[in-house]
């Protein structure tokens, strides 16, 4: 503090005696504290930016009840200590959280060094203790920096403060790891998820997973967990299973003298119940030797035995769930949930195709050594993004420019992009035995049992309630894997899995999610999938998964490319074939690659979506109207509530009447043709309906045209929706991408005005999208047309070098 009081007076302003005080009573705060927090508003107000992170933190109820916010000096501590714009800003609303927990991240990964900045660092606090109540969202990344350290005696109480505090656990760029660092893992997990208040687990970017690594997240995320190697190697039982038991009463005598031989967390007891367990000694024999497997190849250079309770009949014990969630699996556990691929997907002879491999299948690019991505972590990698793939009209130059995805965060690697380039199929490989460690009893197994080890051999704890895998090839076994963990993972309320490889390994998580409907405790509403290649058509996928897992409340399916084995696939087998249960679907995304919309097949998903409220179509070909017409008919038919539609990337230049009649739907209160071509060869009629129904229609509030050549004089014209003898209620317009210039959007801004002052001032219309417009040609005419249109609506905008749009497209030529 005092060196900040010499560096003002050096910069030529003395600090006044008030500043010199301040910083007196801040470098004394350990014996003033109490002293300082009585002062009156004023005074304090004035002491706060003096403060270290710990005492600015520790003073904020007390600087809340004087009327006084902390704010401006957090946000100036993330642009000083953090010095980047963080993504969403404006959209924080507390600074002190971000900081903190930002800081947390920074300080255990080493990033960030606390005797940089005299505000960062006080002898008597402790960084990670002191931020870690204010973390709600941690990243592991690379060879799980911080685990070990997380997990370490002096960081209990650090443990302690996020287990009750973090709600989402990321991991990113995860390399391969040792023995000890896996058992770490395996105990933060226990303590974040089993005993702590984690609900969202996602995994992001692993070009070469770790199948022993994979699983044990996959398993400790779904609640199911193997402790007794782990606590034999770390000397002590897990003290919170033992608090809950304790605190529970169901410890017996048996429990306590295992519990005292280190051999497994919370003691065991005998599941002798037939209904929950199962007591065939053949089926225990396979669970002895399925759990030996796995913990031998998680630990291959490991030369001690194995230790699991065992009973002296040889039978394995389970250790007891400690007070946590039971989840007897009664029916559904002992069943297998084998992956059931349709007849399509076998040959002739009936024997299993090349696109469903008898072992895990990976492409050539994800055996290298992970050497080779060490050096990449941290760096951008290129994703598929959709304006990569093929076009109807590659030449397009507007499409070229205005390109505009809406791929989730943090998607495919330029690994699929390159296998995709070289032709190479991520099914055509199959790993060697030497190459690949063995999963059985993790997974379901060819022609045998499914799920054994999972179910059977381990504690059941507290599971999450999302899991996110992105861009993490998912070979067979895991695919098995996690299929058997689904099929009873009742708290799970939304799965994504985007770029995995899938392929014909898709029936897998069907068949868990199958499994899954069939539990009454079944929390699952919310599932997205999205691939490079789709192994079958798009709408084809949407019945399979409805057909399996009718109570999905949400479904999402993407697609960047067409599998070209797909026409190869024989016909009569088609899935459209299966009755499509009533569903209790209200949200549907489709995103096609580049195929036909196939209404026939699409016609009975919406029929049996009596509650759909909204539905998106993306880059999809129409063949005729009448296909069109028939969607529109079902549309109205059978989905009476619909409410939000979208169109995204399909040419509907030559369905002009269709629009028409989308625009007059008296229950559709959003709509959206994005990049549709619709004003390509538009008529001057064309246009003057549209603003007649619009001005008619008072049930839409939200009209977005983003990417539709509109140009200036469209969007002139479209100003007289909101005319003085308009019932229109739109409130959004979206203009993005539109070609829009600086003297078209000021003429807009001045009809506007004018439409208002004749309506006397009262107009819905509040929020307007301008992005991605010819807006830098003239800057001054620009600024004055935002200046008048921000004075009736929110508009939303941003600087965009039109320029430069067009010299890549150039370059590329």
């Amino acid at each position: 503090m005092e060196a900040r009081a010499e560096g003002e007076a050096a910069a030529g302003s003395p600090p006044s005696l008030f500043e010199l005080s301040g910083v007196v009573v801040s470098s004394a705060m350990g014996t003033l504290e109490r002293e300082v927090w009585a002062l009156p508003g004023q005074i304090l107000q004035g002491i706060l930016p003096l403060l270290n992170i710990y005492y600015l933190e520790r003073i904020e109820e007390t600087a809340v009840k004087k009327g006084l916010s902390t704010q401006p000096i957090w946000h100036k501590l993330w642009n000083d200590v953090i010095k980047i714009r963080p993504p969403k800003s404006e959209n924080i609303t507390s600074w002190r959280k971000k900081f903190l927990e930002t800081f947390f991240s920074n300080v255990l990964h080493g990033v960030l060094d606390v005797s940089s900045d005299p505000r960062l660092s006080d002898r008597r606090f402790s960084p990670l203790l002191h931020s870690s109540r204010h973390v709600t969202q941690l990243t592991i990344c690379n060879m799980l920096q911080g685990v070990a350290e997380l997990t370490a005696e002096p960081n209990q109480r650090v443990l302690e403060n996020l287990a009750g505090s973090l709600r989402t656990l990321k991991f990113r760029h995860l390399l391969t790891s040792d023995l000890s660092i896996r058992q770490s893992l395996s105990l933060l997990l226990h303590h974040l998820i089993h005993h702590g208040t984690v609900s969202q687990v996602s995994m992001c970017s692993w070009p070469v997973p770790d199948k022993v690594l994979l699983v044990l997240i996959l398993n400790m995320s779904a609640g199911f967990w193997h402790p007794g190697k782990t606590l034999v190697h770390q000397g002590s039982p897990c003290g919170l299973c033992r608090e809950e038991s304790d605190a529970q009463g169901l410890f017996t005598q048996e429990d306590g003298a295992l519990l005292g031989s280190n051999q497994q967390c919370c003691g065991s007891t005998e599941q002798s119940e037939t209904g929950q367990w199962g007591d065939s000694e053949s089926r225990s024999k396979k669970v002895q030797t399925a759990s030996a497997k796995v913990l031998q190849e998680a630990d291959t250079d490991a030369q001690a035995p194995i230790e699991l309770a065992r009973s002296s009949s040889g039978t394995v014990k389970t250790p007891m769930l400690c007070g946590l969630r039971r989840h007897p699996f009664q029916n559904l556990a002992c069943q297998d949930v084998s992956c059931k691929v349709p007849p399509e997907y076998y040959n002739i002879k009936g024997e299993c195709s090349a696109s469903l491999p008898k072992r895990s299948s990976v492409d050539p690019a994800f055996r290298k050594p992970y050497g080779r991505f060490k050096t990449a972590v941290g760096r951008k990698r290129r994703c598929p993004r959709r304006n990569r793939r093929p076009r109807a009209d590659p030449e397009d130059l507007y499409d070229f420019v205005f390109a505009v995805a809406r791929e989730e965060e943090e998607t495919a690697e330029s690994l699929f992009e390159s296998s995709a380039q070289e032709g190479e199929s991520i099914d055509g490989w199959a790993p060697s035995p030497a190459d690949t460690p063995s999963f059985e009893g993790v997974g379901c197994t060819e022609g045998g049992s499914v799920g054994i080890l999972p179910l059977k051999a381990a504690c059941r704890f507290r599971s999450v309630s999302t899991l996110e895998l992105f861009s993490i090839p998912l070979t067979g076994d895991t695919c098995r894997a996690l299929g058997n963990l689904l099929s009873s993972w009742a708290s799970l309320e939304k799965l994504v899995l985007s770029y995995n490889g899938l392929g014909a390994n898709i029936f897998c998580i069907l068949s868990g999610l199958r499994a899954l409907s069939h539990r009454r405790d079944c929390s699952l509403h919310v599932v997205r999938v999205s691939d490079v290649f789709s192994h079958i058509p798009s709408v084809e996928l949407v019945r399979s998964i409805l057909t399996a897992f009718p109570r999905l409340h949400t479904l999402s399916v993407s697609f960047d490319l067409k599998n070209q084995l797909e026409g190869n696939r024989p016909d009569g087998h088609s899935s459209a074939e299966a009755e499509i249960p009533e569903s209790c679907l209200e949200q549907l995304e489709i995103r096609f690659p580049r195929e036909p919309l196939q209404t026939s097949l699409l016609l009975p998903v919406l029929k049996a979506s009596r509650s759909l409220q909204q539905l998106s179509l993306d880059s999809a070909t129409i063949s005729c109207p009448l296909e069109f017409g028939l969607l529109l008919q079902a549309l109205k038919e059978c989905n009476p509530g619909l409410k939000r539609l979208s169109f995204h990337d399909v040419n509907l230049a030559d369905y002009q009447k269709e629009v028409l009649l989308l625009l007059q739907d008296p229950v559709l209160q959003e709509l959206t043709f994005s990049f549709c071509r619709l004003f390509e060869s538009c008529t001057a009629e064309f246009l003057s309906d549209i603003i007649q129904i619009m001005k008619r229609n008072s049930t839409l509030t939200s009209l977005k045209l983003p990417g539709n050549r509109l140009g200036n004089h469209r969007l002139v014209a479209l100003a007289d929706i909101f005319s003085e003898d308009s019932s229109s209620s739109i409130c959004q317009l979206d203009v993005s991408s539109n070609c829009i210039k600086p003297d078209g959007l000021l003429e807009f801004a001045k009809k506007l005005e004018r439409h208002i002052l004749q309506r006397g001032g009262q107009i819905k219309f509040t929020h307007l999208r301008l992005f991605q417009n010819w807006l830098d040609q003239d800057a001054a005419t620009a600024q004055e047309a935002l200046r008048r249109l921000r004075a009736v609506c929110n508009v939303v905008s941003n600087t965009w070098a039109s320029a430069q749009a067009f010299a890549d497209y150039i370059s590329l030529m």
